[in-house]
């Protein structure tokens, strides 16, 4: 991670991991595209519960994740072996601590959440059902992927990628079977279908959990006391990292609920379908995001300042291009993936219409994603944060009252395009006119570790 040539690196480091977010991504569309067979007011409760769903997923695996990952990889680049094992406790403390919050507000305020989110009726009572279960167990999710973030933190992608994709296919027969009530299981219906979700998030737990504790991971998994300064080498990267993926999820949550307000719920649905492909793009950014958090940190923690920059430059600019293509090809035949999930022809229309006019700027947010996790590695998330909060008010505040005044789905979705190139230009900016290295960044980035105080 030291010296190799970097686009071949991050090749060699993202591939198991692309496969493995790619996978964990899949289990929500899996899920909805078993849901969707319920009806439409299925499928557009389910379409509510989803944003939330990949806000747990992104601040517990690339947020608080990358936080941990970074801790572990500047650590260890430094050289400091029994520091790196007490982060690992201290990494599953807080993400339990976290899944343990979210789970109580998320139970407690559902029913307020997804009325403000513009579902009713039948569509209320799917999304509330779906919900209950998810997130009773979300918890699990975020263990998950405490162990998973140490693991890669090392810069061994492989594990948690087989873990991760072995679990999504079993999940793939187990959703149908819990939904729909195949062989000696009961139809349970939308409950089926968030059982078979947690129960793929405790396997995972239970597999990674053994992995570093028994002593295979770099670092280990060990009894130790909870001291600030190991949670501080975490909260201060993965605390801030989370409003990203706070920004990004109201972004899609608040545009679904300005589409459902003012044109239904057919086409809600349509538009929380078609916009779940950026939910695959989430992935692909952070399969390369998730080795940069680790070349990066670990230059950082070497002193190799300018290789840690060129790394989230290639990295960002090879996100853009897988980017690039599938938004293209998802303008191109969109209705080859919004036939996955229904027919009616309102839903149809609206998801085709998004993916003509913003699949083409994919690129733009694929590479914003993937060098916002490069800043997770360098501790420099100013302006990534910046760049979400830009595109949420360009988004929702601009696209909201173009909505209002002219009811003009094209109008709202060109808006939601310049937002996308917006995010992806300020990020590419700050990285590369060099606004993450200050004559400070040195001390900045020393992690003093409990046994040098």
């Amino acid at each position: 991670m030291l010296q190799a040539p970097i686009a071949t690196t991050l090749l060699k480091l993202g591939w198991p991991n692309v496969l493995m977010m790619l996978a964990q991504a899949s289990t929500g569309l899996i899920e909805t595209w078993f849901l969707a067979k319920l009806g439409t007011d299925v499928l557009a409760g389910v379409a509510v519960v989803v944003p939330i769903l990949m806000l747990m997923q992104n601040m517990s695996q690339g947020a608080m994740g990358g936080g941990i990952s970074s801790a572990i990889a500047r650590t260890l680049g430094g050289g400091r072996q029994a520091d790196a094992n007490t982060l690992v406790l201290h990494a599953v403390v807080i993400n339990a601590a976290l899944g343990i919050f979210f789970s109580v507000v998320l139970l407690s305020l559902g029913p307020a959440i997804y009325r403000a989110l513009g579902v009713e009726g039948a569509a209320l009572t799917a999304a509330l059902t779906y919900s209950n279960v998810v997130f009773g167990g979300v918890v699990l999710l975020w263990l998950m992927n405490a162990f998973a973030s140490v693991i890669r933190g090392t810069g061994n992608m492989a594990v948690p990628g087989a873990v991760i994709c072995g679990g999504a296919l079993i999940l793939i027969p187990l959703s149908p079977c819990l939904i729909f009530g195949w062989g000696p299981f009961p139809a349970l219906g939308v409950i089926g279908g968030g059982l078979a979700l947690i129960t793929y998030y405790g396997i995972g737990t239970l597999i990674l959990g053994w992995y570093c504790w028994s002593g295979r991971n770099p670092a280990r998994l060990v009894r130790s006391r909870i001291r600030w300064t190991s949670m501080r080498s975490i909260l201060q990267v993965g605390a801030l990292a989370a409003i990203n993926p706070i920004l990004t999820n109201a972004s899609i949550a608040l545009t679904t609920a300005l589409v459902g307000r003012y044109l239904g719920t057919a086409a809600l649905a349509g538009y929380g379908t078609a916009v779940r492909l950026e939910y695959l793009l989430m992935p692909i950014a952070f399969g390369l995001g998730a080795p940069m958090v680790a070349m990066v940190g670990s230059n950082i923690g070497a002193g190799q300042f300018d290789r840690a920059r060129r790394i989230a430059l290639v990295g960002g600019g090879m996100a853009f291009v897988i980017g690039e293509a599938l938004g293209i090809a998802a303008a191109l035949w969109p209705y080859a993936w919004l036939r996955l999930f229904g027919a009616d022809e309102s839903m149809l229309d609206t998801g085709a219409t998004y993916l003509h006019i913003v699949g083409p700027f994919y690129g733009f947010f694929a590479m914003g994603f993937a060098m916002y996790f490069a800043s997770q590695g360098a501790g420099r998330l100013k302006w990534p944060l910046l760049a979400g909060f830009v595109r949420l008010i360009v988004a929702v505040g601009l696209g909201g009252a173009v909505l209002a005044l002219s009811n003009s789905l094209v109008a709202f979705f060109a808006i939601a395009a310049v937002a996308t190139c917006l995010y992806g230009l300020i990020v590419l900016w700050a990285i590369a006119s060099g606004t993450w290295f200050t004559h400070q960044h040195r001390s900045d980035h020393v992690v003093v570790s409990p046994s040098t105080r």
